[in-house]
């Protein structure tokens, strides 16, 4: 059975260096790494734990006059990716990349949203998205961070019917949850305060982890770097990293252990 329209299924990073890229990812959360390509398309890589896929991994093109820097991809299966692409338009969102297809893989597109954060669509051919969530080695939760919850939150409980709710954090304020046909799906943080100034509105991937200490110590002795330091909060130690390319990435301690999306 395919991941459900509207969850959160699938996460991948673009490197400039794939090979270094195999390695660290391998090295921090003990990934095996499997490259394809038929020679007409760039390569890609499938990041599999335990035998079971969690995570993906393509080039960056280091020529682009844009700049665009190493990060973290998340993805929303839909199923029908033509409609779901022309309504986010329509509610605000300014396309970056139409459908199209991916080999026999399934069909791709991606959006800046109406808070400037970029996602990604995903309509399943052969690939459905990771087939493994919520244990150590896979991604556990994915988490918008702006200025803007509300109409981060108008957006997607409109596009993909997505349930709002909030929750109170310690310390005060309050943290934006929503929940996929009735399972917690994803989260919205308020930025101020949380991230340096200036951040622009962006998607967080966070990966389940056995010690978020030992993890941070495998990140910086492959090359990577500290953003937060490991800390305990309310739903676990946490720490957020870079990979040596600048991609940051978020751990917790703990698992639901039910390997089942999200989460």
């Amino acid at each position: 059975m395919g991941l459900a329209h509207g969850t959160h299924g699938w996460s991948d990073v673009a490197v400039p260096d794939m090979g270094a890229g195999a390695a660290f990812y391998g090295a921090v959360f003990g990934w095996d790494a499997e490259t394809g390509g038929d020679g007409a398309s760039m390569p890609y890589t499938m990041f599999s734990h335990n035998g079971k896929i969690v995570a993906g991994m393509g080039p960056l093109e280091t020529d682009r006059e844009d700049g665009t820097p190493s990060a973290w991809s998340s993805y929303i299966i839909v199923d029908d990716i033509e409609a779901v692409h022309r309504r986010a338009i329509e509610l605000g969102a300014t396309p970056l990349l139409d459908p199209i297809r991916i080999l026999d893989s399934g069909w791709m597109s991606s959006v800046l949203d109406p808070v400037g954060a970029s996602i990604g669509f995903w309509r399943s051919g052969a690939h459905d998205g990771a087939e493994i969530f919520n244990v150590p080695g896979a991604v556990t939760w994915n988490e918008i961070v702006t200025d803007d919850v509300e109409t981060a939150t108008a957006f997607y409980t409109e596009l993909l019917g997505w349930e709002a709710s909030s929750m109170d954090m310690e310390g005060g304020g309050t943290y934006r949850m929503f929940a996929n046909r009735g399972r917690m799906n994803a989260g919205a943080r308020d930025s101020a305060g949380t991230v340096p100034e200036g951040t622009p509105a962006h998607w967080m991937t966070w990966f389940c982890v056995d010690d978020c200490d030992a993890v941070a110590t495998r990140v910086t002795d492959g090359g990577g770097s500290i953003v937060r330091e490991p800390s305990d909060s309310p739903m676990g130690r946490t720490t957020v990293v870079t990979d040596p390319f600048g991609a940051v990435f978020s751990v917790i301690e703990g698992s639901d252990a039910d390997g089942q999306p999200p989460r």
